[in-house]
């Protein structure tokens, strides 16, 4: 907008020198004696005595040349609507004075401007000869007058385009600016009615066996819209797949054989509900079977074990342990170490909302940490599987000694003799065994190992200042052999809803400032494998330029409350704290999804939400982090009554002083965009890229985030590796581990530190030496 207001100016400051040639011209020839007239004649036609100097045709070509530039120029620049309506054709005098024909301060809409018009008209030479002046008196107030208008118009034309250049909005936002109605101009476009119809497209997708269907059909999709170097990306990882034959449970006292659903072993069971027979197991489970007694772990906490190891021998017994509390590996880890053979594993009743009802569900867990379990620490290249030795594999076709079997809570019920989860006065009373009782069983756990190829869509929008920085967008779809569940149908359509109306804005022209990498991951039910391999393939790439990951991993689980989930660092962006995602799958069937949210208006809500917060870490010119917000949640993670952790809160104490001192130096004056200096800001953005990475640890225990700051769950707001530290000490008289991680968070609080101060150092020498 500078540029045209630039212009603009020239234009008149060009129009006002003409008129200032003009009145040199008409006294030269006063005082000369001359008569002046502006004809626009060949050589040949000149009236003698006419001077050569200002009708020198070098000279007329000159100035047609530049005013015609200039018109081009004001053309270009989106300026070919102005006029000045008000002073059109108007008569600056009476027949014995020159005219000003106003066209001369508009855009010209011929190739050649307005004198190829005026050399069009008949009647141009008469209409433009004047009579000779009568008198220098007259000659004077005709001076006069024209000065004054030609002053006039000048200022008035100044003036017009001052109000051009504060008022009318650009298309298209300067450099360091964002127009705050962009983003709702981008969102407004997302429709409800797209959401479904791309739903119920891809649910009809999804029985196919061979998942190149679906991944086919995202990138097609995704290529039509305009994404920009749409492409699969393939790795040949080992999957654990159920066996043809469902898995079983079967009472010894009685002889009952049971399903993980808790119906009887029979083959119209089977016939009605097989999938989900087939689909209720634990990849990467031990096979085999096993018979023991069944001991009730509850939540497999570290009291539990402590207490059931004192009066009972777990030695290759069975555990009934329910989901929750602590991760599922972590869990698994401890009863392993305990010495038992085999887990039930279950969701009780009572830790679910009313409105849902679990009992006969069947569900899926992977007990897969992350990627292809047989090349750990390097991506699992398609060239890979082409080497028959298998030198470049582990053979790890389980990654735990325990027969894992997850059933229904309706099978509890019924190996406790006990019909369902009573309830007393409105309060659920949770599934247990009775310490007086025994229960032995026999449990058959059956699994097939294969290798196959797991596909990743990946397309991107490319940045306009800063297009080596990435904010990625994920999605899951299904993969062939994995549970039936629709969530992939849903996360999947509105990623698409998001990028038809990104890119409908970026056809027009637009970009954001940093690229968008859309990607939708194959391999997600066994343990994240298809993100896991293309984050060990571009591990340098990413460190370095990854901005943030947003997930759409599973958009919908109900239709009651919103319940975002965000690093500190982004809170301020969606108000919720980190926490662990559900690790159970459910079988959730098409038509469900479409009850919770019949008109998609929900799907709509979360796309845009999940849209703004897109466009504003891809387009704002100052990443939206806050360093206050990290250190706000290292003091609450250490509240409350912990022990040892007086240095840890003189540390947080001395790390809020430095957030708070970088927000105030650094973060405040950049934000404001009067005060913003271009040449820090990609320093500041480096430095709020990766101020989290203090918090990363190299080793977490099982189940575990690595950033230190994630929550277990949304009740607990404490380290997660102190939590895990004071559990595993629990049955221990040595406190060695507790130290250890006490360790671990005061170096991650002091490398923050050290990071903000690092940071405010930097700046301050660049800022001295450049004075």
């Amino acid at each position: 907008m500078d540029a045209q207001y630039g212009l603009l100016f020239c234009f008149h400051l060009v129009s006002f020198l003409n008129c200032v040639f003009i009145l040199l011209k008409y006294i030269f020839l006063i005082f000369t004696g001359k008569k002046m007239a502006y004809q626009k004649v060949n050589a040949d036609q000149r009236a003698p005595g006419h001077s050569q100097y200002l009708d020198n045709d070098d000279l007329q070509a000159t100035a047609l040349d530049l005013e015609w530039d200039m018109e081009k120029e004001l053309e270009e620049s989106g300026f070919d609507q102005f006029q000045l309506d008000s002073a059109e054709n108007q008569n600056l005098g009476h027949s014995e004075t020159i005219d000003l024909d106003l066209d001369s301060i508009q855009p010209a809409t011929s190739p050649k401007g307005r004198f190829q018009r005026l050399q069009e008209e008949s009647d141009y030479i008469t209409h433009y000869t004047r009579s000779a002046p009568k008198s220098n008196r007259c000659n004077f107030c005709h001076l006069l007058k024209i000065l004054c208008i030609a002053t006039i118009l000048f200022i008035f034309g100044i003036l017009i385009g001052y109000y051009v250049h504060t008022n009318c909005p650009s298309d298209t936002p300067s450099s360091g600016t964002v127009d705050p109605q962009l983003y709702q101009e981008i969102l407004k476009t997302i429709q409800a009615e797209d959401i479904k119809k791309s739903f119920r497209n891809l649910v009809q997708l999804y029985k196919s066996e061979d998942d190149m269907e679906i991944s086919k059909k995202i990138k097609t999709q995704w290529t039509s819209l305009g994404l920009e170097d749409v492409q699969f990306v393939n790795y040949s990882v080992l999957l654990n797949l159920p066996d043809p034959s469902p898995s079983t449970v079967t009472l010894s006292s009685s002889g009952q054989c049971f399903h993980p659903n808790g119906q009887p072993c029979s083959e119209e069971a089977r016939k009605d509900s097989s999938q989900d027979l087939l689909y209720s197991y634990a990849a990467y489970s031990a096979r085999g079977i096993l018979k023991a007694e069944v001991i009730d772990v509850s939540y497999g906490m570290a009291d539990d074990l402590k207490r059931i190891r004192k009066i009972k021998n777990v030695t290759n017994q069975i555990a009934l342990l329910k989901l929750g509390k602590l991760p599922l590996l972590y869990k698994l880890s401890l009863l392993e170490k305990a010495g038992f053979g085999g887990v039930l594993l279950y969701i009780d009743p009572c830790d679910l909302p009313k409105t849902v009802n679990p009992s006969h569900d069947t569900f899926m867990v992977s007990l897969n940490p992350g990627g292809d379990p047989s090349t750990p620490g390097y991506p699992s290249v398609a060239l890979i599987a082409s080497f028959s030795d298998g030198s470049f594999r582990q053979s790890r076709s389980n990654l735990t000694s325990l027969l894992v079997q997850p059933i229904s809570a309706s099978l509890v019920a019924k190996l406790i003799s006990s019909p369902k989860a009573g309830t007393k006065n409105d309060a659920c009373s949770p599934l247990e065994l009775p310490n007086n009782e025994v229960r032995v069983i026999s449990m058959q756990v059956q699994t097939v190992t294969k290798l196959k190829t797991v596909t990743n869509v990946v397309g991107y929008v490319m940045g306009l200042t800063s297009p080596d920085r990435y904010i990625i967008v994920g999605s899951h779809h299904h993969t062939a052999h994995s549970y039936n569940g629709q969530e992939w149908a849903s996360s999947t359509a509105i990623i698409t809803a998001f990028i038809r109306a990104l890119m409908s804005k970026v056809k027009r022209g637009w970009r954001p400032d940093r690229t968008i990498v859309f990607c939708s991951w194959g391999g997600t039910a066994f343990g994240n494998i298809g993100s896991y391999e293309w984050g060990e393939d571009f591990k340098k790439v990413l460190q370095k330029n990854v901005v943030a990951y947003i997930s759409i991993h599973s958009p919908l689980r109900g239709n009651s409350s919103l319940h975002p989930v965000a690093s500190p660092s982004l809170q301020q962006l969606v108000v919720e704290g980190p926490s662990f995602l559900s690790e159970a799958l459910f079988s959730t069937r098409a038509t469900k999804i479409e009850e919770m949210d019949p008109s998609f208006n929900l799907h709509e809500t979360i796309t845009k939400l999940s849209g703004e917060v897109i466009l504003q870490i891809a387009n704002e010119p100052v990443l939206p982090f806050n360093a206050i917000d990290i250190a706000l949640e290292v003091q609450n993670n250490l509240k409350g009554d912990q022990p040892n952790t007086h240095q840890l809160l003189a540390m947080a104490s001395r790390l809020r002083e430095s957030a708070e001192l970088f927000q105030s130096d650094e973060m405040r004056p950049a934000n404001d965009p009067k005060e913003r200096a271009s040449n820090r800001i990609r320093m500041l953005n480096d430095i709020l890229q990766d101020m989290e990475k203090s918090f990363l640890v190299k080793q977490a225990p099982p189940g575990f985030y690595r950033n230190i700051l994630y929550h277990l769950d949304e009740k607990t707001s404490r380290f997660s590796i102190l939590v895990e530290a004071w559990e595993h000490c629990k049955p221990l008289a040595s406190n060695e581990t507790l130290q250890e991680a006490l360790s671990e968070v005061l170096n991650s609080i002091n490398s923050a530190q050290v990071y903000f101060k690092a940071g405010l150092d930097v700046f301050r020498s660049v800022l001295n030496g450049k004075n």
